[in-house]
């Protein structure tokens, strides 16, 4: 499964940067690839491109404050949930995500 998202958090400092590594560590133990914008106060870094976000299964937002460009997921299934979740428990969100989009086919 291909993953793209955005992380941001209140601060746009350590949980943004946090959520970013757990949710690719998260999904590479679980033999998929992912890819994590990050939008925070030194702007936007590791910015998604239209090839990416078409290839992707899913969009993960894991954030914590409106974030900018959400429009380029139309169309993709858009899972939203907070940094902490995906801080605490990167695995167990992956899982949920695979049985989410297993339940949909």
């Amino acid at each position: 499964m291909k993953i793209v998202g955005v992380a941001a958090c209140t601060a746009g400092i350590a949980h943004t940067y946090m959520a970013r590594e757990k949710l690719i560590k998260g999904a590479k133990a679980r033999g998929h690839e992912a890819k994590v914008e990050t939008q925070g106060t030194i702007g936007v870094e590791h910015k998604l491109t239209d090839t990416e976000i078409a290839e992707a299964d899913v969009v993960v937002l894991a954030v914590d404050v409106k974030i900018s460009g959400e429009e380029r997921f139309k169309g993709k299934p858009v899972i939203r949930i907070g940094t902490a979740v995906v801080i605490k428990n990167a695995i167990g969100f992956i899982e949920k995500v695979e049985n989410a989009l297993s339940n949909q086919k």
